[in-house]
């Protein structure tokens, strides 16, 4: 192989999901994590359609399904709490059969056991500089050693470090959808057992809820806004800004808002896509969020993690390792899932906060027949396949199967339609 010693920056989804499938290609993957352990917790995911191909290949669906979050359905609650619209959690959650919702920090967890015998993790440290020339790239460590490698991946996120010192800066390539989100844990106060809890006001949303064997609750705000300037590793000034922008906040907000002080966790960031006219430059590629986050609103940010993943290995194994084929082979192969994706969120981000008090109670009024009506199957459906039908990703075989049968290590479709998402 051309390129064998592959570094990856992030150990979240794509990283170790990458990492489990150059193993399997014979590739050596080294990730590096600015974190110094794995991050728990998180949020809610969802794994739909080719992206459980995918994990199916990866013979981690039974994992997957024992931290199914089995949530039971949700509530929409007014300003005093009173529950007045409730949609079961299918519905709620928009997921058809064969999806599954679980924990960022347990999917995290699955993938990192399923490579950490097999793969290099290098924990509190991150890249600080790459340098290319004909034979690899030479990589600098805040903290670590140098080193050479094949081939840089950046795995990390939307605000990929590999991105900006590959690319250039993040705010010409950041589209703004126009909100903010914050997510952190706090004690379940209501007692909720696998429901969630929603409240709406003219441009705000808040969402309180727990999950299968969960001691505590998740609180998520939404709120809309012009782009912020501020630091996004200054969690002290985040919980200012949202606390701020829910200050006239009904219902439990000010409790919610207390909690926020103590929590073992906090996430706040911009509702927006990165959106590249290329994902690789050179030696360095990129993959999930930190090439084309499709944002929180698509819902499709781990699906496409996932898959982006599978694509970019196989076909660095279909082409020996020879990059100057696979990263465009890569691009081409997943271009239209990542459109379709993108242009959802975009779409969803819309609707996710309602700007007048008649738009919130129409939306209301409807949650509350949908229940009712006897084709509401077919209008979910038909919203999730939508959602996330890949029109050109393969149905692709693995390395092994291909060399036990076929005689040589490839990548490449089935001889047979490309796979369905429906």
């Amino acid at each position: 192989m051309k390129s064998n010693d592959i570094l990856i920056s992030g150990a979240s989804i794509a990283g170790p999901a990458l990492a489990f499938w150059l193993r399997r290609y014979g590739f050596n993957p080294t990730i590096a994590e600015r974190a110094p352990e794995l991050r728990p917790g998180g949020y809610k995911v969802d794994i739909r359609g080719v992206a459980m191909d995918v994990v199916d290949r990866m013979g981690l669906r039974a994992e997957f399904e024992r931290k199914h979050t089995s949530m039971r359905g949700g509530s929409f609650v007014n300003g005093e709490g009173t529950r007045i619209a409730e949609l079961d959690g299918e519905l709620f959650g928009f997921r058809s059969e064969g999806d599954l919702e679980l924990m960022r920090g347990d999917l995290s967890k699955i993938l990192y056991d399923a490579t950490k015998d097999t793969t290099e993790y290098i924990f509190g440290d991150y890249i600080t500089s790459m340098t290319e020339d004909a034979d690899g790239v030479y990589v600098t460590f805040a903290t670590s050693a140098p080193r050479r490698f094949d081939l840089v991946v950046g795995a990390d996120g939307q605000h990929s470090g590999v991105r900006a010192l590959t690319f250039g800066p993040e705010a010409p390539i950041t589209n703004h959808l126009g909100c903010y989100v914050s997510i952190f844990t706090v004690p379940n106060r209501f007692d909720l057992d696998r429901w969630e809890l929603t409240h709406s006001t003219p441009g705000k949303v808040v969402n309180v809820y727990s999950t299968k064997g969960s001691v505590d609750a998740k609180a998520f705000f939404l709120f809309s806004s012009p782009e912020l300037d501020y630091d996004y590793r200054d969690i002290d000034q985040q919980k200012e800004i949202l606390a701020d922008a829910f200050a006239d906040g009904e219902w439990e907000i000010g409790q919610l808002l207390s909690d926020m002080a103590s929590t073992p966790d906090f996430y706040f960031d911009s509702v927006s896509q990165i959106r590249l006219d290329t994902w690789s430059r050179g030696r360095t590629v990129l993959v999930g969020d930190a090439a084309y986050g499709p944002s929180p609103a698509s819902g499709q940010g781990t699906s496409m993690a996932l898959v982006g993943a599978y694509a970019l290995a196989g076909q660095l194994a279909a082409t020996g390792g020879d990059h100057t084929r696979a990263f465009p082979a890569y691009a081409e192969e997943i271009a239209d899932f990542v459109q379709l994706n993108q242009a959802l969120g975009v779409n969803i981000a819309k609707q996710m906060t309602q700007g007048k008090w008649w738009q919130i109670w129409f939306q209301h009024q409807m949650i509350r027949i949908l229940p009712k009506l006897p084709w509401k199957g077919l209008v979910m459906r038909g919203i999730m396949k939508r959602s996330r039908k890949p029109p050109t990703v393969s149905h692709y075989r693995t390395t092994n199967e291909t060399s036990l049968r076929d005689g040589h290590a490839g990548w490449g479709p089935r001889q047979q339609p490309a796979c369905s998402t429906s």
